[in-house]
Parts: C-alpha cells; structure tokens; sequence
C-alpha cells in the first residue's frame, strides 16, 4: 500500500510540472499584457523600460525557468495589475469561492442524494418521473439565465434576497466568512442555489443508477431473504456500495465548482477567484493567470489522489495497486 501511495504521488508531481509546462507557454503566446499596461502615446523608451521591468524581453525558456524557480520559492511573480504577489491576491479571495463551492456541495448533496435514492427504489411512481424531469431541467438551463431569473424573482420581484455582493461578514481563523452572519447568509443563498442546480441533478441522477444497479445483486436478495428490516438492506447494503461512484464524482465536482465558478460569481458580483481571473483575462495579468491555473491543476491532482485512498475506506475490495488483480 505505501508503495502504491508513493507511485501515485511521483504520477501526480510529474503531471503536475507537465502541466506548468501546458499552462505557462499557453499563457505566454495570448496577446501582449504591455498594450494594456501603458499609454498608447507612450515612447519606445518608456515601452522598453516596461517590457525589461516585467522581465518580458528575455527569452520564453528563461521566462520558464524563473516561474519554476519562483514556484518552489512559493513566488507565482507579481501581478501587472495590482502591483501585488499573485498568490496573495489569489489567497485573499480563496476564503469566498471555498464558502460558495462548499455551501454549493453541500446543498447537491442533501437534496440530490435522498432524492435520487428515492427516485431509485421507486422509479415507477409519479414522484419519481417528476423528479427525473426536474433533474433534466437541471442540467438544461444555463447557469447564467438561472442566475438572472433568481436575481429577477426573489430580489427585484419579491425582495427577499439581495442580488449580490458577499454581505457581512465574522472572523474566524483570521479569515472573514459569509455563512458566520445573518446578513452573509442571506447573500450565499441565491448564488450558492444557483451553482448547486447542475450538481444537484448529477447527484441525484447517479445515485438512482446506482440504486438501480445494485438492488438486483444477490447480496441485497440474501440480505432480504435473511429477514432484515427494509431501512437496514438500503443504508447498510445499497446506500454503502453505490457511494462509491457517487464519492468519485462528488470529489471530482468540488474541485469543479472551485474553478468554473467564474459564471455565478461575476453574476451575483461575489468577490471569489471566479471574478478575479475574469478580470485578470481581460487585463491580461499573466502572474494572476498562471497562478490560479496552477493552484486548479494541484486541486484536480490532489482530489484525485484523495479519492484513491477514499476508495479502501468504502470498499476493502479496491485497492491502489490494481496489478494483483
């Protein structure tokens, strides 16, 4: 097992600085940060001092070179921007996308999963159908439209909730969280509601093919047939075998809501990653960029790594090292 652990973490090193290649040089050939930086009417005088101070004169290889030095140093460069270290600015708004991912995860979770074990055990009851329908809507309307619709309903319409901004705030661990205060609460629910449509669908839609593929195995027929209760047949031996596909998803998901949050954040305005690199892209802040694309591809490497070991604790059968089988 150790050994196997050991392998899976030199795989993800290697895909890890594969990818610094990927992302740099594609960062690297998309336009040129300096026109945006400085006045047209800007001398070559002026226009070189800024190229050399931004170290973009040097060749793309020794540009490399020095994103890799800096990356062991924790040094992701300073942003052309903000005139701050790009980690920083990107750590700063970590805390908001985390609290709206999270708070998006959990809401696909409580209501997708006994959902789709109901749609499961019962697939042929009317609830059921509208339930699947309703999953279906959720993966076909666009995230921005919903987004819209909420803002339009339940804060221009109805005046319930606010339509953006992140609200107040407490401090714990000396980081500001919405979810601490009423009034942050209040700002989480539509976006966080908004960005957890897509998810909930795909939770509760595997969790009923799941059900449905494990309910005719033998070892639910002899658990039945041994006369236990029907609560004990499902979470002892349904609910525990179909989560494993349904925690190899969930944990691909998170890291999913994490990075392509951008929609719902620029939507309701909430100051998270998503609308960072949004407005990075377009000043085209290169370290700012790098940085967050970087921090995605360790995210997706370590989730995946975690789910490996999540597989042993749900199933002894599964094992890391798969050449014994």
């Amino acid at each position: 097992m150790l050994a196997s652990l050991l392998r899976r973490l030199i795989q993800a090193i290697m895909v890890v600085l594969a990818m610094t290649i990927i992302v740099f040089v594609g960062v690297n050939v998309i336009g040129n940060p300096v026109d945006i930086l400085i006045n047209p009417d800007a001398s070559q005088a002026e226009y070189a001092r800024v190229v050399a101070h931004l170290g973009l004169d040097r060749p793309l290889w020794q540009q490399y070179l020095m994103f890799i030095q800096g990356i062991f140093h924790g040094d992701f460069g300073t942003s052309f921007v903000y005139n701050k270290p790009a980690l920083s600015l990107i750590v700063e708004r970590l805390p908001a996308t985390l609290e709206l991912a999270m708070t998006a995860l959990l809401i696909a979770i409580v209501v997708g999963l006994p959902l789709g074990l109901y749609a499961g055990l019962h697939p042929e009851r009317l609830s059921s159908r509208l339930i699947m329908s309703g999953s279906i809507l959720g993966f076909s309307l666009p995230t921005f439209w919903v987004g819209l619709m909420f803002i339009l309903l339940f804060s221009v319409q109805l005046g319930w909730l606010p339509s953006g901004g992140r609200g107040e705030t407490a401090s714990f661990l000396d980081t500001n969280w919405s979810f601490l205060t009423a009034d942050g609460l209040h700002h989480l629910i539509l976006p966080a509601l908004n960005l957890a449509l897509f998810k909930t669908s795909l939770v509760l839609r595997l969790t009923r093919a799941g059900v449905q593929e494990v309910l005719p195995q033998d070892y639910v027929k002899f658990a039945r047939a041994k006369g236990l209760s029907e609560n004990r047949v499902i979470y002892t031996h349904v609910l525990k075998n179909l989560m494993i596909p349904v925690v190899t998803i969930t944990g691909l998901e998170f890291g999913s809501l994490i990075a392509f949050s951008v929609v719902t954040e620029s939507i309701f305005a909430w100051p998270g990653m998503g609308k960072l690199i949004i407005d990075s892209i377009n000043n085209l802040d290169r370290p700012v960029i790098v940085a967050y694309l970087m921090m995605m591809v360790v995210l997706f490497v370590a989730l995946n790594f975690i789910i490996d070991i999540c597989y042993t604790l749900l199933d002894p059968r599964v094992r890391l090292d798969t050449k014994g089988k």
